[in-house]
């Protein structure tokens, strides 16, 4: 039997506008951003998606990190609940609505279980695994470029996993999502149902990274790179969304 430890593998993905290293992460090549665009999966991973609803439609979608040797995506093991926290320092006075709106459309899309761990005041967006391959608690937050450069210009938010590689398998087992005070500021409140879509957008697109979805060229997909005004999941991303949660329990 294989004992070695698991190394420590940090996807950073893209957020709304750019792409980013954390500082102790590993990063990744965004398929949707770099061009390459993965292959339909095999009938096999087709049909475990059924049992999460895999909708109808040939939309694009990519992923942000496949197993080894595979098209197959890394994704969260479907049998573990995905534990999150908040922090809300500098959050608008209805994030929890905010929150709680975009947890259950990707639990929806996915079919993963998210359990809320409360709120917190933890900062640290960079590195959320420790010694030992312990995992800390998927991270939303909020930030300015001064306390997170890459929130620096036009960025709205930035969102990413971590996985830990495994003999046989790899599965993401923490992340983080930051989103930039700023915007959420110059936004109108949440009273606003328009104002609200657009800010749900943005919490979606960085969850969706979260879950391990990658960058798109179709500006028919919310997992497009830049915010050109679609507040919802196109018909690509949730294909990619129920593969993710297609996957077998690890």
């Amino acid at each position: 039997m294989d004992h070695r430890e698991p190394r420590r593998h940090g996807p950073v993905l893209p957020g709304i506008l750019v792409a980013l290293a954390l500082a102790g992460l590993v990063l990744l090549r965004d398929p949707g951003a770099s061009g390459d665009r993965l292959r339909e999966l095999l009938g096999t991973q087709e049909r475990r998606a059924e049992a999460v609803a895999l909708p109808a439609g040939t939309g694009e979608y990519a992923f942000a990190a496949t197993q080894p040797g595979s098209e197959e995506p890394v994704s969260w093991n479907p049998c573990h609940d995905i534990e999150y926290v908040v922090n809300p320092a500098g959050a608008p006075s209805h994030w929890p609505r905010l929150v709680e709106r975009s947890i259950a459309t990707v639990s929806e899309a996915t079919g993963f279980r998210f359990a809320y761990g409360g709120e917190t005041d933890d900062r640290n967006f960079t590195d959320r695994i420790g010694a030992l391959g312990r995992s800390a608690p998927v991270l939303i937050g909020w930030a300015d470029a001064e306390e997170v450069d890459d929130l620096a210009g036009d960025v709205a938010g930035v969102g990413g996993a971590a996985y830990l590689e495994t003999p046989g398998r790899w599965s993401y087992s923490t992340g983080m999502v930051v989103l930039d005070t700023d915007v959420f500021v110059e936004l109108p409140d949440g009273s606003d149902p328009r104002a609200l879509d657009l800010q749900a957008a943005i919490l979606d697109h960085e969850l969706g990274h979260v879950v391990g979805l990658g960058h798109v060229h179709s500006r028919e997909e919310l997992m497009y790179a830049d915010n050109v005004g679609r507040t919802s999941f196109g018909a690509g991303d949730r294909r990619g969304l129920a593969l993710l949660g297609a996957v077998p329990c690890s």
